[in-house]
């Protein structure tokens, strides 16, 4: 028996993963992973002493008897686990990806197909190296369908994702201005992200595409089992946007027949995100009125579209992460919303590499023509221009949170919007 077999036998006794000491259940395997800044293994005894049925370590030094499980490497490990999981299951895996909107997308989905089968779906972003093993092994003998979210922030990486989570459908959200340092610019990205489709070709999947997407469409020309939806009619699933203002409402149509859905999401942005979650709940057999449900059920809480009334503001929070071409469509969208006092708070978008100075002044550009009562720009790379536009601007969320103090906003519609490093959260409390 491989000590893959044998960790995999463990692992059934109590399917639970643990990486951190602080959060050990009784019975669970404790991956002993390394970071940065520490050493896993040097936490094997206290994992064990808390209740961990066994340690996964890769440092002899701290293998104190049969109960810590000596392998090469923790990390690989693990994703080996998780590749042997997978092999067990013969259920459709959605794997998805794209620049913009994966985890919206993703619970859209999740909302949708749990109006009919027992479903699992990444919690939050575990969309990485670590997170989507970790996921894949969250995935219960009794689940009909999984939809696996996949981030990315180079090259290669979808692909290597790919060989962990095996999807056998997929989608890609969009293709936008994200990790460009990473990535070596936008034709990088285009080219990282269609890692995805490569997969399904060569595995015989099923792609969901947006047809309105000229780059989506260009990158998915190889795959041969395609599902398409987007706004004209010559697709599985279209839809026209009936409502934006303060949430989405559409009408989707499939051989004649309209059907009305209003949702919880702010953001026309969200707009395609929403048809996919509708393309993939027909493409899997479930019934208008159920697609209805899981739509119209699905309440934001995650920062990312969702509205929040203060005592005295309604407050776009869309702070969980940015880059440029979600920050354009959040401009656009609270641009295009009816309210007679409108702000804008956003801070600096990270990952840009070569292209920060540029893309931060396109941003503040835009800010300045979207006709907005007040723009707050918070972070280095706006406090950098900000000899060049209308608006404050302050090098930190602190320096922004004193200014707000002393200059309430009130009886406002309020776009609040960051790359996940800015922490805008802390500035809720001043609006």
């Amino acid at each position: 028996m491989s000590t893959i077999q044998l960790i995999y036998q463990h692992y059934l006794t109590n399917r639970i993963i643990c990486t951190d000491t602080r959060i050990i259940i009784e019975g669970c395997l404790f991956f002993a992973l390394k970071g940065e800044n520490f050493d896993a293994n040097t936490f094997a005894a206290k994992a064990l002493e808390q209740g961990a049925a066994y340690a996964i370590i890769d440092n002899a030094d701290y293998r104190l008897n049969d109960k810590c499980i000596l392998v090469d490497d923790v990390l690989t490990t693990l994703q080996e686990l998780a590749r042997h999981h997978r092999s067990q299951l013969t259920i459709p895996v959605i794997g998805l990806t794209g620049s913009n909107g994966k985890t919206t997308t993703k619970e859209l989905i999740n909302a949708v197909l749990k109006e009919k089968y027992k479903t699992f779906a990444t919690k939050g972003n575990l969309n990485n190296h670590i997170g989507v093993p970790l996921s894949v092994l969250s995935i219960a003998d009794d689940t009909a369908i999984a939809v696996i979210e996949m981030g990315a922030n180079h090259q290669k990486e979808i692909e290597f994702l790919c060989s962990i989570a095996n999807p056998t459908h997929g989608m890609i959200t969009n293709i936008g201005m994200a990790h460009l340092d990473g990535f070596g610019g936008f034709e990088g990205v285009k080219k990282g992200k269609a890692e995805l489709f490569t997969f399904l070709q060569q595995h015989k999947g099923t792609a969901f595409i947006n047809r309105d997407s000229v780059h989506i469409m260009e990158m998915s020309t190889r795959v041969e089992q395609i599902v398409y939806y987007g706004t004209g009619a010559d697709n599985a699933v279209s839809g026209t946007l009936s409502a934006t203002d303060p949430v989405i409402a559409l009408s989707w149509n499939k051989s004649g027949a309209s059907f009305p859905v209003k949702t919880n999401l702010t953001g026309s942005y969200n707009f395609e995100n929403i048809l996919a979650a509708i393309c993939i709940g027909d493409f899997f057999g479930l019934t208008p009125e159920e697609i209805k449900a899981g739509l119209e059920g699905y309440l934001p809480v995650n920062n990312r579209s969702q509205l929040k009334k203060t005592e005295t503001n309604t407050v776009i929070c869309d702070f969980y992460n940015a880059n440029p071409s979600s920050m354009s469509a959040a401009l656009a969208n609270i641009s295009a919303l009816a309210a007679q006092n409108k702000v804008a708070i956003i801070g600096d978008m990270f990952e840009l590499g070569p292209e920060a100075e540029q893309q931060h002044n396109e941003i503040a550009a835009l800010a300045e023509k979207a006709g907005l009562n007040t723009v707050l720009f918070i972070g280095a790379h706006f406090y950098a221009v900000k000899d060049k536009y209308q608006g404050q601007f302050f090098s930190t969320p602190k320096d922004a949170e004193l200014w707000l103090e002393n200059n309430p906003v009130k009886n406002s519609l309020i776009l609040l919007k960051g790359s996940r490093g800015m922490a805008l959260e802390q500035l809720l409390p001043k609006l």
